[in-house]
């Protein structure tokens, strides 16, 4: 009986691709959180204020912060508590749909803050990072539903383990808490696994021989068919 092992070279040449992948999507969302962990300090040591660059909602002057709010956070635990989310979830988007992530992430970036001055109540502030990390949760987890190869799937089941929670944030729940930029950047995140599900192709995967099934004389799973002798 010949088992088709399947080949070691075939196996580590079909990884290395992802192995770039994770290594430049880790790269790229550990700098974006250190460039938000720099401009807080930035603004801890000096005492800038930043209340210019926050979104005001339905105020022709705070839309400027639908670029600048999310580098800015109120306090080093609100930073904290976007970091993680950030890192993971940018990670894991941009390691499986490199292309469709860096599509939507610009559309993830606006909707948040449109969210935000559309929806948040006169004479109020928006900032931070937050509708950034819901938008990339909805885009993995979308992407998931939306394409059903086996990569998407698994993906999709680990963001929503890990930050299903995040489900809740996108309506009013605590004061304090910008679910309007949540709504706007899940909106984005939503959007963008429809637009762009077929961006990236499916990652090879190894097969084995139980995978094949044998045709008629058994000769494909390299079987001999019992029976009688001629």
């Amino acid at each position: 009986m010949d088992l088709h092992l399947p080949d070691p070279d075939a196996a580590r040449a079909q990884a290395r691709p992802l192995d770039r992948r994770f290594r430049h999507a880790a790269w790229m969302s550990t700098v974006f959180v250190a460039l938000l962990v720099a401009i807080q300090a930035f603004a801890a040591m000096t005492g800038t204020s930043f209340d210019g660059l926050m979104v005001r909602p339905h105020d022709p002057a705070g839309l400027i912060g639908i670029l600048t709010a999310p580098l800015l956070h109120a306090s080093l635990d609100h930073l904290l508590s976007n970091a993680l989310p950030l890192l993971v979830l940018g990670t894991l988007a941009g390691t499986l749909y490199p292309r469709a992530s860096a599509r939507a992430l610009p559309v993830i970036w606006v909707a948040s803050g449109l969210g935000a001055w559309l929806l948040g109540l006169p004479g109020s502030t928006h900032l931070g990072a937050s509708g950034i990390a819901h938008g990339l949760l909805f885009l993995v987890f979308f992407l998931g539903l939306l394409r059903r190869d086996r990569q998407a799937i698994a993906a999709g089941m680990l963001a929503f383990f890990l930050y299903g929670g995040m489900l809740v944030t996108i309506f009013p729940h605590e004061i304090g808490i910008s679910w309007q930029s949540h709504l706007g950047g899940a909106a984005g995140g939503l959007l963008a696994a429809i637009f762009w599900r077929r961006a990236d192709a499916a990652l090879p995967r190894k097969r084995y021989s139980w995978e094949d099934e044998p045709d008629e004389d058994g000769a494909d799973a390299g079987l001999d068919r019992p029976g009688p002798p001629p």
